[in-house]
C-alpha cells in the first residue's frame, strides 16, 4: 500500500457552464490535481475540450492539471498543452507510433511525462519503456466517458504494473482513472495505485468537496483499520 494517496477530480462529469467554480469547490474539498480529458472522436467516439480552455483552467486552478489526451497521433498537441498550463501529461500508448520519442518531448517541455493502457492491453506492453515513464495511468474502463462501470480486473493489473515498474527500479506512481467509487478505493490503493481519478463519484455528488474528502478517506482505509471499526 502506497504511503500517500492523490485524488484528482475528472471535469468530465462537471458542469461545463460552469468550470471555475467546479476546479474551486474540489480544491475546497482537499483536491491534489485537477484531471483533465482531451478526447479527439477519433481514438474515442467523444469530443470534449481544447488548448483554450486548458488555458482558462490554468488560470482558475490552484493546483496541477493532470492532462489527459486520448487522442490519435499526441504527439502533434503536446507542445500546445503543456504551454496552456499542462504540468502532468498522459497519452496512450495505443495512440502514437513513437513511443519513447512522445515520451521525452513530453520531458522536454517541461511536464510529467505518463502513460496510459487500455484494458485490452497487456500489462507486459509497457515493459519496453516502463524505466522511462514519470507514471502510469491505467484505464479501469474503455475510455471516452464519464460514468462507466469499473472493470474489477483492474485490481489485479495495478498489482501486475506495480510489480513492472519496480522489476525495472521505477517508483513512478500509478494513476487509475475510470469507475473510482467510495467503495473500490481502498482495494486500488492497496494494490498499488497512488492517483485516483474520479469523476462521476465526485460531480456526481450533491457536494463535491465532501465527496473529495471521503474518496481520500475510503482510499486510505485499509482492511486491517476495517476490522479495527467494526469491532
Amino acid at each position: 500500500m502506497s504511503d500517500s494517496l492523490r485524488i484528482a477530480p475528472s471535469i468530465l462529469a462537471a458542469d461545463f457552464a460552469s468550470l471555475g467554480e467546479a476546479i474551486r469547490t474540489v480544491e475546497d474539498g482537499g483536491a491534489d490535481l485537477i484531471h483533465v480529458d482531451i478526447m479527439d472522436g477519433h481514438f474515442v467516439p467523444q469530443v470534449s475540450i481544447g488548448v483554450p480552455v486548458v488555458a482558462a483552467l490554468n488560470k482558475v486552478a490552484t493546483v496541477p492539471l493532470d492532462v489527459h489526451l486520448m487522442i490519435t497521433e499526441p504527439e502533434r498537441q503536446i507542445e500546445a498543452y503543456v504551454k496552456a498550463g499542462a504540468s502532468m501529461v498522459s497519452v496512450h500508448l495505443e495512440a502514437t507510433r513513437h513511443i519513447h520519442r512522445t515520451l521525452s518531448m513530453i520531458r522536454a517541455l517541461g511536464a510529467t511525462a505518463g502513460l496510459a493502457i487500455n484494458p485490452g492491453t497487456p500489462v507486459s506492453a509497457l515493459e519496453a519503456v516502463a524505466g522511462q515513464v514519470d507514471y502510469v495511468v491505467v484505464m479501469s474502463v474503455n475510455p471516452g466517458y464519464a460514468g462507466q462501470t469499473f472493470i474489477p480486473d483492474s485490481i489485479k493489473r495495478v498489482q501486475e504494473t506495480r510489480l513492472l515498474l519496480d522489476s525495472q527500479g521505477n517508483r513512478a506512481p500509478i494513476e487509475v482513472d475510470g469507475g473510482i467509487t467510495h467503495s473500490n478505493a481502498s482495494r486500488l490503493v492497496n494494490a498499488g495505485a497512488e492517483i485516483l481519478v474520479a469523476a462521476s463519484a465526485i460531480y456526481g455528488d450533491p457536494d463535491p468537496a465532501d465527496a473529495t474528502r471521503r474518496l481520500r478517506a475510503a482510499g486510505l482505509d485499509t482492511p486491517d483499520n476495517e476490522k479495527v471499526e467494526s469491532k
